[in-house]
């Protein structure tokens, strides 16, 4: 028996029930006299059988007998878990990666705003250096760095902080398993601003920056439709094992820090440089600039986090947590927009959730375990209605196959009264000598009534003059006709600008 018919016979029992319930009390023991208690029953009865056959022929049992109505069909069973619109914009908002990467570079910091004392800073530092294998103590570059960091507005802390406490119970957890300091936590906000699709120009990408050599090293694979260097748990998980590598070598963590900025390599020839010495600070100018700048500022977000309290920092804690997200590994290939669209949830909150997955797919492949991460109520329907996921992204897929199908099937044109291959060419946003090609002519007379073959995907658009008026803007044309844009009135009038004449003819798109 399906779910429906289940649920209605369940709830047809019940009211039967209680029938059999009413019909033996007091109050309605004269209304029995009448209509005795089989009769009661049996109408009940019918009733019933009715409702069951209508709900039978109104919900198809197969899926795919739903057709059109697909979507639909998932989405009654689909609790659908609503993102806040400044938490979605805090998620995809990546300008804040290039303004770290600013930071760790800035050398000028004399007409920053003194926002902590030298003395408090001093004891605060002091008191952190206490809490963390990291040796951090105050000196006039990280308190610079600091008060710079505190001077950020509010849409800074709102984004780091926010995002802080998505990322840093996923990288917690990780840092322990390799018994390294939690404190590292906070070098992936100056790494990559914690965006996890962040790009340098040297060509180091992800949440921890991974060069491609350096990612395969630590097992991050890159394909054509993955890049595992994007994935959060793996980027991370490589990234600790990496961090524990270089404190194996250099024995100090700001060292294995720098180290992790711009190789072990260049740490080693700075040490050398300044005679063997294995603090940071002593080396400090020894190393590439960058790297230079980024363990003052690594430390500075350290400060940050630990005192934030009490430097007044606040900001609005997203809804959604990664301990409140699931992963479901995948029996066949899926596409992250067709899953958005089947499972009701905005397609960006996916993408956020499922970085690696930079073109949309999600492969599967036989000999590796794929995985896709879903906010924990989404998770559950999805296990709950995966076959039906499947069959949905196939229908899907099939469709696009079929529009791509007729989409490269030729359009036949008859020429009429008035046409020249310049006039169809601007119709079909195609070139003259593409028509003649196509057609194989050898002149550009046409005869009404000829047949034109065309390869496009655009359809003839007919169009209509309008005379410009005194006053006349784009916007003010666009919205006199229905349906028209200005980047519409700008396209099909090959528009540079904006500007108009009184008198000017333009086209506009019937």
């Amino acid at each position: 028996m399906c779910k429906n018919r289940r649920l209605v016979f369940e709830k047809a029992l019940g009211l039967f029930y209680f029938c059999n319930y009413l019909t033996e009390r007091p109050f309605i023991y004269n209304l029995t006299i009448t209509i005795r208690q089989h009769k009661l029953r049996t109408i009940f009865i019918i009733m019933m059988l009715f409702t069951l056959s209508f709900t039978s022929a109104q919900e198809p049992d197969t899926f795919l007998e739903k057709n059109d109505s697909l979507k639909k069909s998932l989405k009654k069973y689909i609790e659908a878990i609503e993102m806040d619109a400044t938490w979605q914009k805090i998620l995809t908002q990546k300008k804040l990666y290039d303004e770290m990467q600013q930071d760790i570079r800035k050398e000028e910091f004399s007409k920053i705003e003194r926002r902590v004392s030298d003395e408090v800073l001093k004891e605060r530092l002091a008191l952190l250096n206490e809490k963390t294998p990291i040796h951090i103590s105050y000196n006039e570059t990280l308190a610079k760095m600091i008060n710079y960091y505190l001077s950020k507005n509010d849409e800074y802390f709102q984004r780091v902080f926010s995002l802080g406490d998505f990322y840093f119970p996923m990288f917690e957890s990780e840092l322990i398993q390799h018994s390294i300091p939690l404190e590292l936590k906070y070098l992936a906000i100056v790494e990559s601003a914690l965006n996890p699709q962040a790009k340098s120009p040297a060509g180091a990408v992800g949440l921890w920056q991974f060069m491609y050599q350096t990612g395969k090293a630590y097992g991050l694979e890159v394909s054509s439709y993955q890049d595992e260097r994007m994935q959060p748990e793996k980027s991370t998980q490589a990234a600790a094992a990496y961090l524990k590598d270089l404190y194996q070598i250099f024995d100090d963590w700001n060292l294995a820090v720098a180290a992790y900025n711009s190789g072990p390599g260049n740490v080693s020839k700075a040490i050398r440089r300044s005679g063997g010495l294995t603090n940071f600070w002593s080396i400090q100018y020894f190393l590439p600039r960058e790297t230079a700048g980024y363990v003052p500022s690594f430390h500075a977000v350290m400060y940050l986090f630990e005192y934030a309290d009490e430097h007044q920092i606040s900001y609005t804690k997203p809804p959604v947590f990664r301990y409140a997200t699931d992963t479901i590994y995948i029996k066949k290939s899926l596409q992250l927009s067709k899953l958005a669209d089947a499972l009701a949830v905005d397609q960006k909150t996916l993408e956020y959730l499922n970085p690696s997955y930079y073109k949309d797919v999600v492969p599967y492949q036989t000999d590796k375990k794929q995985y896709i991460r879903l906010p924990v109520k989404t998770a559950g329907q999805f296990v709950s209605n995966e076959e039906k996921m499947y069959e949905y992204a196939q229908v899907e897929k099939e469709k696009e196959q079929e529009k791509e199908k007729k989409k490269n099937q030729p359009i036949v044109y008859r020429v009429k009264k008035g046409d020249f291959l310049g006039k169809i060419a601007n119709k079909f946003g195609v070139r003259i000598y593409q028509l003649r090609r196509w057609n194989n002519l050898h002149s550009t007379k046409l005869a009404i009534g000829q047949r034109l073959m065309i390869h496009s995907d655009k359809s003839p658009t007919s169009t209509k003059e309008y005379v410009v008026k005194k006053g006349d803007s784009l916007w003010v044309i666009a919205k006199k006709f229905p349906g028209v844009s200005v980047k519409d009135l700008k396209q099909i009038n090959n528009l540079a600008s904006e500007s108009l004449k009184p008198g000017m003819r333009i086209k506009i798109k019937s």
